[in-house]
């Protein structure tokens, strides 16, 4: 039986993992295995890096297919009219996602003791609660559930139904503590998390980092950052700047409103400072060519590791609906939020929670 294995699909679930076996005590630790799941991003050569660290037993690549990727899927998909026969079809697409996902599993994970899941509404829940494997959800991003209850909002219109469907017949799968091998759910902040769910834990992510060791956080940086040097001579010519503005980007929008969104957020606060950008990992918008004179942090890196730098020092860190709770590098951090960007797409396509209802 092997000890534990965490499924991450971004940069920053990787960055948590590290945080959750740091934590351990130093005699638990290289226990665990790492599976980096490729169907959201693209880790390069994270996984070399993370092995050379030493912390993980193995370090594995996980080809994981989203639905699209078998377009037989998409009958069950469509809207029947009457919820009867919607159900039906879910009950089938639940099953067959599952199944057709199988042959790209590359672990047995009935070999583990514990199992950890970052986004467990990709197809790896599916599969886990298809072969009847408990595991425990973790919060895909800082305080994601505090703003988009995907569950509750996936399953808009008779939710009850549907999570008694989920979470006690195992008929169909909901994400985020509601799947029936779904143990628990680590979250940030309950209280801040507008609708309960029994199986949310709370585990709050700064006593993670609180407990660091200038040694762990040196581990960590190994792992993460592709370019140390030129990383330190960023925040070096960075520090005999006056006044700087850390613009984070996001995958928002479609790229031309994306762009312009940008353009009027360093147009806006290019008077406060030297602007400086960081561009979010999953956005594909070529910022190093559109937006070529501000100087751009590698976006691999995790945001909350520029706290690890302690000569690098921001006047103010701007995000749109990225949470910035945890920056410590910022005299001032400013979440514009849902009005800011009401005005550049229909406000319910980012407004999810009002319309859970």
């Amino acid at each position: 039986m092997r000890e534990r294995i965490y499924v991450c699909h971004t940069y920053y679930h990787v960055y948590v993992t590290y945080l959750k076996e740091l934590n351990l005590p130093a005699d638990k630790r290289g226990g665990a295995d790492l599976l980096l799941s490729k169907m959201s991003i693209d880790f390069e050569h994270l996984k070399e890096r993370v092995e050379a660290t030493g912390l993980f037993g193995r370090v594995l690549e996980y080809d994981e297919k989203r639905d699209d990727a078998f377009p037989e899927l998409a009958r069950y998909k469509e809207d029947k009219g009457k919820i009867v026969f919607n159900m039906f079809y879910r009950m089938l697409y639940t099953k067959k996602l599952a199944k057709f996902n199988a042959p790209y599993v590359p672990v047995d994970f009935k070999e583990y003791g514990d199992i950890y899941v970052f986004c467990d509404s990709d197809p790896v829940g599916y599969y886990l609660n298809w072969k009847h494997i408990p595991y425990h959800a973790l919060e895909d991003g800082l305080n994601s559930l505090v703003h988009i209850d995907a569950a509750r909002y996936d399953n808009r219109g008779h939710f009850g139904l549907k999570a008694f469907f989920s979470r006690k017949l195992n008929l169909i799968f909901i994400q985020n503590g509601y799947g029936k091998y779904c143990i628990d759910m680590e979250v940030n902040d309950i209280a801040s998390i507008p609708y309960p769910c029994p199986q949310y834990r709370e585990v709050p992510r700064q006593q993670l980092v609180d407990r660091l060791t200038q040694e762990d956080k040196d581990l960590i940086l190994r792992a993460f950052i592709r370019d140390k040097e030129t990383l330190e001579r960023q925040i070096a010519d960075s520090s005999e700047v006056g006044d700087k503005i850390l613009i984070l980007t996001e995958p928002l929008c479609t790229l031309d409103v994306r762009e312009r969104i940008f353009r009027d957020l360093t147009g806006h606060y290019s008077g406060e400072g030297q602007i400086f950008l960081k561009p979010h990992p999953r956005d594909v918008l070529d910022y190093r060519k559109l937006f070529a004179e501000y100087p751009q942090f590698d976006p691999t890196v995790p945001m909350e590791m520029l706290n690890f730098f302690p000569g690098l020092r921001f006047k103010k860190v701007v995000s749109v609906l990225t949470e910035v709770g945890a920056i410590q590098f910022a005299d001032e951090t400013v979440r514009l939020g849902p009005d800011f960007l009401d005005k550049y797409e229909d406000p319910k396509i980012h407004r999810q929670n009002e319309q859970i209802g």
